[in-house]
């Protein structure tokens, strides 16, 4: 799937929805979100129909109500459960959730909030796979799937159309354990943003203006950091906390169509104006 082609899809929890295009080896189904404050199981599923009693292949199970925080991974099949797979689990409730099930001849390589959490073995065909579920324990931004390599750095997309009014641009991704700096770049260097973890310097640039704040992003530490704008100004938020705001001056902002990413991170995934939104 090409950056113009990405989609993600918004739904209130509980849900379970048909999975487009199945899976296939080479996909990604990406669960965005938070932990909710109440939650005591989280379940996300990847099943072969949307039926109650239906076989499930991925079974993804954090638990809270059972003293420290694990993972249960199992498979439903024929109406019985198999043999569990546990693991310790590091995210507390009300902590932003990011959930990565990349699926590979043999196994659901499972990664959470950016880091390797277990290699899962196929005991159901993933072609048969065709749902997703996921419980009202989860406080959902969006869910996707896409086939593609693995979103690499330096990276480079453009934005078909430019920019338009009330679109941002969404960076999901982790920093390196020994990070030192990462860029965010529209039009070369029209639209700068650098957080730079080795001065304790982060800087929004734009033609008009130059602001400075201190670093917001520690080293290895999911991030979200978004772009917004007006006509006016740009604004970076990081982690929902605002930071840093510019004056702009630029005459069409249609006009801005390259968007650049290089630093020191993991990057997981990019939410831009050519992305397609559905609500389902």
């Amino acid at each position: 799937m090409t950056d113009s082609q990405k989609q993600v899809f918004y739904k209130k929890t509980p849900f379970t929805v048909s999975l487009p295009e199945g899976l296939q080896e080479g996909k990604s189904v990406i669960v965005v979100g938070k932990i909710s404050q109440k939650t005591d199981r989280v379940q996300v599923n990847l099943q072969c129909g949307s039926e109650s009693g239906d076989d499930i292949a991925l079974h993804f199970n954090p638990r809270y109500d059972d003293g420290p925080a694990y993972v249960v991974l199992n498979t439903f099949q024929n109406g019985n459960w198999g043999p569990e797979r546990r693991g310790d689990f590091f995210l507390l409730k009300g902590e932003p959730f990011m959930l990565q099930i990349l699926v590979t001849d043999q196994t659901y390589k499972v990664l959470v909030n950016g880091k390797h959490f277990m290699d899962y073995k196929h005991r159901i065909p993933i072609t048969r796979v065709n749902t997703i579920s996921v419980n009202e324990m989860v406080d959902l931004d969006f869910f996707t799937t896409y086939n593609q390599k693995p979103v690499v750095v330096p990276y480079r997309t453009q934005i078909t159309g430019g920019l338009q009014p009330g679109k941002t641009i969404v960076v999901y991704g982790r920093t390196n354990a020994d990070y030192k700096s990462i860029v965010l770049k529209l039009n070369e260097n029209e639209v700068l943003y650098e957080s730079n973890f080795g001065n304790n310097l982060a800087v929004l640039r734009t033609k008009n203006q130059e602001n400075k704040d201190g670093v917001p992003l520690k080293q290895d530490e999911l991030f979200q950091v978004t772009i917004s704008w007006d006509n006016m100004t740009f604004t970076v938020t990081v982690n929902d906390q605002p930071k840093l705001t510019c004056s702009h001056g630029i005459a069409r902002l249609q006009d801005i169509n390259l968007f650049e990413v290089t630093g020191d991170l993991q990057l997981i995934f990019v939410k831009d104006p050519s992305t397609k939104e559905v609500q389902i």
